[in-house]
């Protein structure tokens, strides 16, 4: 299907289009006219992880074309807690949690949206505190039948595994579905997008928009990205990789893209810079070595995106002179510590990567020592005793985790 509108045409080739409500409508609207999309983000954290990223560079890409960005933050949902693609009930925060993750990340949509423009930032908490439960049961709740949301693979996939699902959690898609009609009704919004697990909650506000206030509306869902082996994109096994600078450095960001697997490069050049597409497709077609020429170019341009041009050189840097000059680059992560107590082995292997933040556990420094995981200014650390008190006499070491982190220890003669 040939689109004509630039946006579409973009995020279709990028591969963020998986479903759609009558795209060829929105086709015709949007060549022609500037549009307001928006797209709702929980807050249940105090930052966003790259999960979220995808939808991050759909509110940037309608921006870029002209379009006005709506990032909604779901201060009043988040009250409740999405059901969709959970297999049991979120926990419940206050609202003075969820106030102070607001706070936090309410930063990050500036690298994506210009919002000094026409693009907002809106918090869904300032109309739905404001509902009178009856009235708005009256007046929404007949309009959005159970039989409908029971087809929902969201609340279909939790029943089926006899997981519970409260009255609370149902009362979050006809609020999410409310939010479509105010922003439809208040700012013109046509458009909603999310990941596929909203395509139940986003089809509920197309049709309440269309019974309540006359008009039509549109959807659009991106797949849910997994790496390569079936993974949750964004986890890994020492935890979540957080947009925020405060969660996770720019160098372990970085290098987060730089060691993703050879499948995953294409897809996430695609979907995570702003490449040309030609420039892309070129970069895809590198295999063996080479393709670490394009994982390279990608942890560059996502750290650019998303931490901004200076970060992003000083990692790219870093990780040069870390792993391909072998210099001991002093902005890597570094702890000091005291020579007699290195010496007399009261300060063990265990506690210096402990205290770089480098594992998670010190049962999973044991594990990786026995696996050849560990080196120490580059040579596999065999150390039984777990000392390091033969390094004691030197101003400071080198301490490699796997092929992905580093930290330096100083000691303090």
């Amino acid at each position: 299907m040939e689109l004509k509108s630039e946006f579409l045409n973009e995020i279709k080739n990028r591969g963020f289009v998986y479903q759609d409500i009558d795209i060829e409508n929105l086709d015709k609207i949007i060549s022609k006219n500037n549009i307001t999309g928006y797209i709702g983000f929980d807050i249940t954290s105090d930052s966003l992880h790259v999960g979220s990223l995808i939808q991050l560079m759909l509110l940037h890409w309608l921006d870029f074309y002209g379009h006005k960005s709506i990032g909604l933050i779901g201060g009043g949902t988040t009250l409740i807690g999405d059901p969709s693609g959970k297999d049991e009930t979120r926990k419940i925060l206050t609202k003075e949690e969820i106030d102070k993750n607001i706070d936090n990340i309410k930063n990050i949509f500036g690298r994506f949206m210009n919002l000094n423009k026409d693009s907002l930032i809106i918090n869904n908490y300032d109309w739905l505190s404001k509902l009178n439960y009856i009235d708005f049961l009256r007046e929404f709740g007949s309009k959005i039948t159970l039989n409908r949301m029971l087809t929902f693979d969201s609340v279909k996939s939790r029943l089926d595994r006899e997981q519970p699902l409260t009255i609370l959690e149902f009362n979050y898609m006809l609020l999410q579905a409310y939010d479509f009609v105010y922003l439809n009704k208040n700012y013109n919004c046509i458009l909603q997008m999310g990941g596929s697990d909203q395509w139940g909650n986003i089809l509920s506000g197309v049709d309440l928009i269309r019974k309540i206030n006359k008009k039509d509306a549109f959807g659009i869902t991106s797949p849910l990205i997994t790496n390569s082996d079936g993974s949750k994109m964004g986890k890994t096994a020492s935890g979540a990789i957080w947009l925020n600078k405060e969660k996770i450095s720019s160098l372990d960001f970085f290098q987060f893209w730089r060691n993703v697997n050879d499948k995953d490069v294409s897809k996430f050049l695609y979907l995570f810079t702003k490449l040309p597409l030609n420039e892309i497709k070129k970069l895809s077609s590198l295999k063996n070595q080479e393709i670490n020429e394009a994982k390279k170019i990608l942890a560059y341009e996502v750290t650019k995106i998303v931490r901004g041009i200076e970060d992003a050189d000083e990692a790219l840097e870093i990780a040069n002179n870390t792993f391909n000059s072998k210099i001991v680059d002093q902005r890597l992560p570094n702890i000091s510590y005291n020579k007699l107590d290195i010496k007399n082995k009261n300060f063990t292997i265990l506690d210096a990567i402990e205290k770089l933040n480098l594992v998670n556990s010190r049962s999973e420094i044991k594990r990786l020592i026995k696996s050849d995981g560990i080196k120490v200014n580059d040579k596999l650390y065999k150390n039984n005793d777990l000392s390091l008190s033969e390094y004691s006499e030197l101003n400071e070491i080198k301490i490699t985790v796997g092929k992905k982190k580093n930290g330096i220890l100083k000691i303090i003669q």
